[in-house]
């Protein structure tokens, strides 16, 4: 199955022309700017740093944020086309698609928390309660973790 990936057209233009691979690298660090950029600050603001924004101004950024995840999504695929074999058995490639998951799981359950808690904090001026600051440093380690896995899967 992954060598009949890398033979399709898309695996194709990624690999071997000219400017597919470095294209869809560019939008895959834009991508990862945004929502690692916009999750992270959200985190910190959640383990009590930044009090001076509002939990509702972070919020207001969610769309975005999963807007770069949809575009690392796409262009993550499009980059593993090009060498799905070696891929599939790179540990630090796995590492990172793990660090991936773990890191949006923590997302969508802190995004269902700041939903439901967040005016409170806000009104009250207190910070995060609860499980929450823990889940925003677990949010970091794993966005953390998935960058430094990505950038070893090009040198090991």
């Amino acid at each position: 199955m992954f060598e009949w990936l890398e033979r399709t057209s898309v695996a194709t233009w990624v690999g071997e022309s000219l400017y597919g691979y470095p294209f869809m690298l560019a939008l895959h660090g834009i991508g990862l700017a945004i929502v690692v950029g916009i999750f992270v600050m959200r985190d910190l603001r959640l383990l009590g740093l930044f009090s001076g924004i509002s939990y509702d101004a972070i919020d207001s950024l969610r769309k975005l944020a999963w807007t770069g995840f949809s575009i690392n999504a796409v262009s993550g695929s499009f980059l593993f086309t090009s060498q799905a074999t070696t891929f599939v058995s790179n540990i630090p490639f796995l590492l990172k698609i793990s660090m991936i998951f773990l890191a949006t799981v923590c997302a969508g359950i802190i995004q269902n928390r700041m939903r439901d808690e967040a005016p409170e904090w806000d009104d009250s001026g207190a910070a995060a309660a609860g499980s929450v600051p823990l889940l925003a440093g677990l949010s970091i380690a794993f966005w953390m973790g998935a960058i430094i896995a990505g950038r070893l899967t090009a040198y090991l």
